[in-house]
C-alpha cells in the first residue's frame, strides 16, 4: 500500500512540497486560462447576438442570470468533493479519494437531470417575470432553451474538474475548455446569424452552439480523465449512494452553493430594480457584469488554486504551509486586482465596445464597470478567503458575508429606486459599498478560522518533515 501510495502520488502533484508561490502561480495560470475559456462561451454569444438588437442582447443577459442558479448547485458538488479529496490526498488516504469522487459523480448525474426538468418546465416563467418587455422575454426564453443542456452538463464536467484540481492536475482541463470554446466560436455565427447555412436561429442558436460545445467537452473530459491521474479511474462509473459521504460533500459545499445563490438573487434584484430604466439598462448591466467576470479571472484563478494547495497541506498536517498559502495568495490577488482596477477606470469603454454596439447600452456598461472596479481588491480578498475556507472544510463563514451583502445591497437598491432622483449610478455605488463590507467580514472570519483550525495541527504519518 505504501509503495502504491508513493507511485500514485508521483503521477499526480504533491502540493505539500516545493515552493508555495510557484505552486499557486503554476496552478493559477492553467486555471485562469480555463476560466477565461469558460467565460468566453457567454462573451462569444454576447458578441454575435449584439448584432441582432438590444432586445436580444438584454434577453441573453437576462437568461444568464439562470447561470448563477445552476452554478450554485454545481458549486455545492465541486467545493465539497474538492475539499475532501484534497485533504485525503494530503493524508495519503487514497481509498477515500476514489470513494468521494464516485459519490460526487452520482450527485452530479441527479442534478443534471433535475436541471433539465426544471429549466424547460419553469425557466420561461422566470424570464417573463424579470424581463422589461415582451421582446426581451422572448429572446431570453429562446436563448435559455438552447443553453440549458450546456448548463446541465456543468455538473458531471465540474465533478471531474474538481477531482483533478484537488490532485493538482489543471492543464488537461484547460486544454479541453480551449477546444470547446473554439468549437463554440465556429458554431456561433453559423447558428446565430446563419453564416453558410442561410437559417439564422438568433438567440436560440447562441445557446445551442454552447450546448453542442459542452457535449464535446464532456466527451473529451471522460477520455482524458484516467490518462492524467491514477487515483480515480472509470469517471462515469457510479457506486451505490453512501449517505455518510454524500452528507459530507453537501455539508461542505452547501454554504458555497447558497453563497452563489445569493449572487443569483442579487442579479435578480438588479434586473428587477432597473427594469423601469428600459431594455438598454438591462442590456448594459448584462454586458458590464459579464465583462467584469472576465476581468476577475486572474484573482479567481489564484483563489481556485488556494483550495487544493492549502487543502493538501491541511490534510498532511502542515499548518505553516497553509498560512503561507493564504498569505501569498492574498498578496498576489491584491496586486492583480489593483492593476485591473486601473484598467477598468481608464479603458472601460474599450472593454465593453465589442459586446455593446448600441451607444446607450455601451454607456451603461462602461459606467457600471468603472464604479464597481473600485471594490476589485476587496473582491479578490473575498475570493482568497473563500478558497481558504474550502481547504479548511468549513465554508459557512463565506456564506455569512454573502448574506450580509445581499441584505445591505437589496435594502439600499429598493430604497434608491423609489426616490425621484434615482439614477443607475446610485445602484452601482450601493453594489460597490456592499462588496467592501463583505470583504471586511470575510477577512475577520478567515483570521479566526486559521487561528482555531491550525492550532495543534501536526504532520501526519508519512509526511516528509522537510515539507
Amino acid at each position: 500500500m505504501i509503495l502504491r501510495g508513493r507511485r500514485t502520488i508521483q503521477m499526480q502533484h504533491d502540493l505539500t512540497q516545493g515552493s508555495i508561490s510557484q505552486r499557486l502561480l503554476g496552478m493559477a495560470a492553467f486555471i485562469g486560462l480555463g476560466l477565461l475559456f469558460q467565460t468566453l462561451y457567454f462573451l462569444i454569444d454576447l458578441y454575435f447576438v449584439g448584432s441582432v438588437g438590444p432586445d436580444a442582447l438584454a434577453g441573453v443577459g437576462l437568461a444568464g442570470v439562470v447561470f448563477f442558479l445552476v452554478m450554485a448547485a454545481a458549486q455545492m458538488v465541486s467545493v465539497g468533493s474538492l475539499s475532501l479529496i484534497a485533504r485525503a490526498i494530503g493524508a495519503k488516504d487514497f481509498s477515500q479519494v476514489d470513494g468521494v469522487y464516485r459519490q460526487s459523480m452520482l450527485l452530479s448525474v441527479g442534478l443534471f437531470l433535475l436541471t433539465l426538468a426544471l429549466g424547460y418546465g419553469l425557466g420561461g416563467l422566470a424570464i417573463d417575470a424579470l424581463a422589461a418587455d415582451p421582446g426581451t422575454a422572448g429572446q431570453g426564453r429562446a436563448y435559455l432553451y438552447g443553453f440549458l443542456p450546456a448548463l446541465a452538463l456543468m455538473f458531471p464536467t465540474g465533478a471531474m474538474g474538481a477531482a483533478l484540481r484537488a490532485a493538482g492536475v489543471v492543464r488537461p482541463t484547460m486544454l479541453i475548455q480551449t477546444a470547446t470554446v473554439l468549437l463554440n466560436a465556429v458554431l456561433a455565427p453559423v447558428l446565430i446569424a446563419g453564416w453558410g447555412s442561410g437559417a439564422p436561429l438568433g438567440a436560440f442558436g447562441a445557446g445551442l452552439a454552447s450546448s453542442v460545445a459542452a457535449v464535446a467537452g464532456l466527451l473529451g473530459s471522460v477520455w482524458l480523465f484516467g490518462r492524467v491521474q491514477t487515483l480515480m479511474s472509470a469517471p462515469l462509473r457510479l457506486d451505490r449512494p453512501s449517505p455518510a459521504v454524500l452528507s459530507r460533500i453537501v455539508g461542505i459545499g452547501l454554504p458555497s452553493a447558497i453563497e452563489f445563490l445569493l449572487m443569483f438573487l442579487t442579479m435578480g434584484v438588479v434586473y428587477s430594480v432597473i427594469r423601469n430604466f428600459g431594455s438598454e439598462a438591462q442590456a448594459g448591466f448584462g454586458v458590464g457584469s459579464r465583462v467584469m467576470q472576465a476581468v476577475f479571472l486572474p484573482a479567481m484563478a489564484i483563489s481556485f488554486a488556494v483550495a487544493p494547495v492549502a487543502g493538501q497541506n491541511f490534510g498532511a498536517g502542515l499548518p505553516d504551509r497553509v498560512r503561507r498559502t493564504v498569505r501569498d495568495a492574498a498578496l498576489m490577488s491584491s496586486a492583480l486586482m489593483a492593476c485591473l482596477t486601473a484598467l477598468c477606470l481608464w479603458e472601460a469603454d474599450l472593454l465593453v465596445a465589442p459586446f455593446a454596439p448600441d451607444p446607450a447600452v455601451a454607456e451603461v456598461a462602461a459606467t457600471y464597470l468603472r464604479i464597481v472596479s473600485l471594490n476589485f481588491i476587496g473582491t479578490g480578498l473575498i475570493f482568497t478567503a473563500s478558497g481558504a475556507f474550502q481547504a479548511l472544510g468549513d465554508t459557512r463563514p463565506a456564506l455569512v458575508g454573502g448574506v450580509l451583502r445581499l441584505i445591505v445591497f437589496t435594502s439600499a437598491a429598493f430604497w434608491i429606486s423609489a426616490q425621484p432622483w434615482a439614477k443607475l449610478e446610485h445602484l452601482w455605488w450601493a453594489s460597490a459599498a456592499s462588496a467592501l463590507l463583505q470583504a471586511v467580514v470575510a477577512l475577520l472570519f478567515l483570521r479566526d478560522q486559521l487561528k482555531r483550525k491550525l492550532a495543534g495541527l501536526a504532520p501526519k504519518a508519512g509526511t516528509l518533515a522537510g515539507a
